[in-house]
């Protein structure tokens, strides 16, 4: 599933965030339904690993249906391997069917309760629905797991979609320390910035990532975000223009001025 790159019409706090902060860019720069860090693979049943390692591959290739695919062969054959019912719910979460992913990680905790990956993906299910539940669930992941980067991003993203900028920077400066380089963290704290009104701060971020030669317009899209609310339209339509058509980059500029007045 590839991530849509338009913002239609003015969107409120919550909306935008779920796609400015829920669909950025991988490690690889490759778009995903969620901007998060993919969750650290659990352990698999040994007969299953050389499979698990293709539908790995799948899932990092864009490829969630096959993914699924492979999953389901896997737990026909292995129906308590709690790492390819994981990855079955990773598969289904990109495929947009997040009930469905929810009951797989729920699946895989009913036999291994402490499934870190697991948990993580279940937070992530709620997240767009329920941040204050999957902040819940991230804040006990991060207690026991410090130094857990993908717990960390997805809880920072939890608390910006809550309207609770400062926390969630905590969370975010948290994740950076661990993978500083990665862009999806960078990404997503420069946005927490600019909506916490720190445009400057957040432009720093932001800019040099959406200026690479290599940036996807999603990237684009998100410097544009820190440009309007700094002040600088001519600057976000411009930058906007390159992807988007006149009537898409108006509403999207609509969209992210109404972010200034909340």
């Amino acid at each position: 599933m590839r991530t849509r790159l338009i913002v239609i019409g003015v969107l409120s706090r919550p909306a935008l965030l779920g796609i400015t902060l829920l669909a950025l860019a991988d490690c690889s720069g490759k778009p995903r339904p969620l901007d998060n860090l993919p969750p650290p693979r659990p352990p698999a049943t040994e007969a299953a690993v050389p499979t698990l390692r293709v539908v790995d591959a799948a899932l990092a290739g864009g490829a969630p249906a096959l993914a699924l695919q492979m999953s389901e062969d896997i737990l026909a054959r292995h129906p308590r391997d709690v790492g390819a019912m994981v990855r079955r719910g990773d598969a289904l979460f990109e495929l947009g069917r997040r009930d469905d992913a929810a009951a797989s990680y729920t699946h895989a905790l009913g036999l291994d309760r402490d499934n870190i990956p697991a948990r993580i993906g279940l937070a992530r299910t709620r997240l767009a629905t329920d941040p204050a539940a999957a902040e819940s669930i991230l804040t006990e992941i991060v207690a026991r797991e410090p130094h857990n980067a993908a717990a960390e991003n997805d809880l920072g993203i939890a608390r910006d979609l809550q309207g609770r900028h400062v926390d969630a920077e905590t969370a975010y400066r948290a994740a950076i320390s661990v993978t500083p380089e990665n862009p999806a963290i960078q990404i997503n704290y420069g946005l927490s910035l600019a909506l916490a009104g720190k445009p400057a701060e957040a432009l720093r971020i932001l800019r040099p990532i959406a200026e690479n030669p290599d940036a996807t317009p999603r990237a684009r899209q998100d410097l544009a975000v820190a440009l309007t609310l700094s002040g600088d339209t001519a600057g976000a339509e411009k930058l906007l223009g390159k992807d988007l058509s006149a009537d898409q980059v108006a509403d999207a500029i609509a969209g992210y001025q109404a972010l200034g007045t909340k």
